[in-house]
């Protein structure tokens, strides 16, 4: 790469600072009365746009739905050919558009206004005929595209996703979106694993390495061994009386301990951390943390031990 390539990529990051600041500039009245008119409505909210601006508004709509505001893409071509049908009487639909003349687009707005769609429009060009026939309008325009050319969307398309952020993040604000909200949509990851997941779905409960106190440390190895949990558990499940870890070992062996002539119950720590399976996975992950430690003993109402929890 040369001096003067890395000039055109100098360029388009000076254009893409210019474009925030000025989308940033114009974030006023508009700006809220359209949050105040997504955050209201209790029907569909639709997203619509055509080529890039489309790919922008299917990341909006994905951003809106995950964090609080149910939201559905509709592709402009698709719509004229029967999936206008998700929209609504009253409907609030977002069009975006750089030029606010997309064809695809302005062919939607009559029927639009059949259905008294309440529309807003993200567009480059506020005089625009989308722009005309929109309750409400954002600013998205630009100076000019990074494109060395000035013609491949690039800073449009940045200012219309940076836009449709701030929606995201004005109505998480508005609504009181709080990190249990993002959990229950994100089930999968590991916030909802944290949040929405107790110590019972995640610890394990068969073939627990159980050993007796007079068991010789001989015996009590090939029980961890054969375990694959680094660790021993001394008594029953009714009548636990502490744990020998892999830890335990080691800092014997450094003391010049002869494990050989010990039994379970001279090596074991007597008072194992434990925690109930009914606790969130967040909590036992914190405790964890905080002890400094990789398993936790899990007991259940009674206070049988039901299990072993590890997070490495």
């Amino acid at each position: 790469m040369n001096e003067k390539d890395f000039k055109s990529v100098s360029d388009m990051f000076s254009a893409y600072h210019t474009a925030l600041e000025n989308v940033e500039g114009r974030i006023g009245n508009s700006f809220f009365a359209a949050v105040d008119l997504i955050a209201s409505h209790q029907g569909n909210f639709i997203v619509c746009g055509m080529g890039k601006s489309g790919l922008v508004g299917q990341k909006i709509a994905a951003t809106l739905t995950s964090t609080g505001t149910p939201s559905i893409f509709l592709h402009p071509a698709e719509a004229i050919h029967g999936d206008l049908g998700i929209v609504r009487t009253g409907d609030v639909v977002l069009l975006i558009s750089n030029s606010g003349e997309t064809d695809e687009v302005v062919r939607l707005l009559p029927a639009l206004r059949r259905i008294d769609a309440q529309i807003i429009s993200l567009v480059g060009n506020p005089n625009s005929t989308m722009a005309k026939a929109s309750k409400i309008v954002l600013d998205a325009s630009i100076d000019r595209e990074a494109c060395p050319l000035n013609l491949a969307p690039t800073t449009s398309t940045l200012a219309a996703l940076v836009l449709g952020d701030a929606l995201a993040i004005a109505l998480m604000k508005q609504s009181g979106f709080k990190e249990e909200d993002f959990a229950r949509t994100h089930p999968g990851g590991k916030l909802g694993r944290k949040l929405l997941s107790s110590v019972k779905d995640h610890m394990r409960s068969s073939d627990l390495p159980f050993v007796s106190a007079d068991m010789s440390m001989t015996e009590v190895i090939l029980v961890m061994t054969e375990g694959r949990l680094g660790l021993a558990i001394v008594g029953t499940a009714e009548h636990f009386h502490g744990i020998i870890t892999d830890g335990d070992l080691r800092r014997m062996l450094v003391q010049g301990a002869a494990l050989d002539t010990l039994t379970a119950g001279d090596v074991m720590n007597s008072a194992p951390l434990t925690i109930s399976e009914d606790t969130a996975f967040g909590d036992a992950e914190e405790l964890l943390i905080d002890a400094k430690i990789q398993c936790l003993l899990v007991t259940d109402k009674k206070g049988n031990l039901v299990g072993v929890l590890q997070i490495f």
